[in-house]
């Protein structure tokens, strides 16, 4: 099972809805369960790198199946998996905040990541964007 095109396009429509409220202009991208792209919006005034930071948000999220925010704290020097965002990789992984697994239940169905404000930024709108899915 993962998340589909509909659904998908909802988490990006609610990601920057409140990227909007919020005066931001993010990119919000959506994987499915294998890490695939499957609807990404880039905000009019993003910035072109948060196209490339917000699907590998997304991607490391499914691939860790955690929060991209949690994974920061553990590829720091003296970490159990320090290095691992300089492992080479289908796609790069991204180990900070704004990447967020999507499940339904118990089961994981994809990934959001959002980039283009502070990682603060990025998770505030990655949480808004999530609601779409329940």
């Amino acid at each position: 099972m993962s998340v589909d095109l509909a659904v998908a396009q909802a988490i990006v429509a609610s990601g920057t809805s409140r990227a909007a409220e919020l005066g931001l202009s993010m990119t919000v991208a959506v994987v499915d369960s294998g890490g695939h792209l499957v609807a990404l919006a880039r905000m009019d005034e993003a910035s072109l790198a948060s196209l490339d930071i917000a699907i590998g948000k997304a991607y490391t999220a499914v691939a860790l199946k955690m929060d991209t925010g949690d994974v920061a704290a553990l590829v720091q020097p003296g970490q159990p998996l320090y290095g691992m965002d300089t492992v080479h990789v289908p796609r790069p992984l991204v180990p900070f905040g704004g990447g967020l697994p999507l499940r339904v239940g118990t089961r994981l169905v994809g990934g959001v990541g959002v980039s283009g404000g502070s990682v603060e930024q990025d998770d505030l709108v990655a949480q808004a964007a999530i609601v779409a899915l329940r």
